[in-house]
């Protein structure tokens, strides 16, 4: 299964993303992640959520090559609804989420960590908002919740990357640690917010949310629209083929 999630019997349940080759979701895939973030939440059981993932990375965002291979506008519209859906749910589930990042957080997977309560990552972890690359915008609302505003533009204009190490200065990566350590060290987290009084943290996530400067919902919302804007004049489609082409040749060389 692409999403798992267990329930520990110290309250924290973890999520789990799985789907090779680079955990790049599905349609279906995002809608999944959702699902099971709003069921940890509506579990009274679930103290904290912990989301991380299998494999070589985080998230790698939406399957390019879905889109591309399915006719008309469904698979672009489900994406857009999907990933909504699963930022959604990470910000407003009723308990904490902490994001296991390791590996590359690219796109949609910005979206979830942006979204996320706290972040911890392995020491070989980047993020990265490349959707100007693939004719698409969205995630600077969430790219905006890591780094400070010139920084957030300068990655999106530039699809550059950042290292998670220097997130930690600006606050929004609590700590890096080496890779075989990240779930460890996430779960010491998860087990520090479990310990307090459940109602407590629930009231408290409801409140933060209820403070935040920005509406994260009808902002990404406002993004999608001009997602929305360049394929239907052809931009996102040209600019697609010419990535699935470029992957396609590179994986025939052997590198990734």
């Amino acid at each position: 299964m692409t999403i798992t999630s267990e329930l520990r019997p110290d309250g924290i349940r973890v999520v789990t993303m799985n789907a090779p080759p680079v955990n790049a979701l599905t349609v279906q895939g995002w809608f999944d992640l959702a699902a099971a973030l709003d069921e940890a939440g509506a579990d009274r059981d679930t103290k904290v959520v912990v989301l991380r993932a299998e494999g070589r990375g985080f998230n790698a965002g939406v399957d390019i090559k879905e889109m591309q291979h399915t006719t008309g506008f469904d698979a672009l519209i489900g994406a857009n609804k999907g990933c909504f859906a699963a930022f959604k749910a990470v910000y407003e589930c009723a308990v904490p989420v902490i994001a296991a990042v390791n590996g590359f957080c690219l796109g949609g997977g910005v979206g979830l960590v942006g979204n996320a309560d706290c972040v911890v990552a392995s020491d070989d972890a980047y993020f990265g908002v490349p959707e100007v690359k693939q004719g698409a915008l969205g995630a600077a609302t969430h790219m905006a919740r890591l780094v400070p505003q010139h920084m957030m533009r300068t990655l999106y204009f530039t699809a550059r990357t950042i290292k998670a190490a220097d997130l930690v200065q600006f606050g929004s990566v609590l700590e890096t640690v080496p890779r075989d350590r990240l779930d460890e060290a996430t779960l010491q987290v998860a087990g520090e917010i479990a310990g307090h009084d459940t109602r407590v943290i629930r009231a408290a996530k409801e409140c933060l949310n209820g403070i935040d400067p920005i509406d994260v919902n009808k902002s990404y919302r406002f993004e999608q629209g001009f997602t929305m804007e360049l394929n239907l004049a052809g931009v996102s489609d040209e600019l697609r083929d010419e990535f699935a082409g470029t992957e396609k040749s590179s994986q025939k060389k052997g590198s990734v």
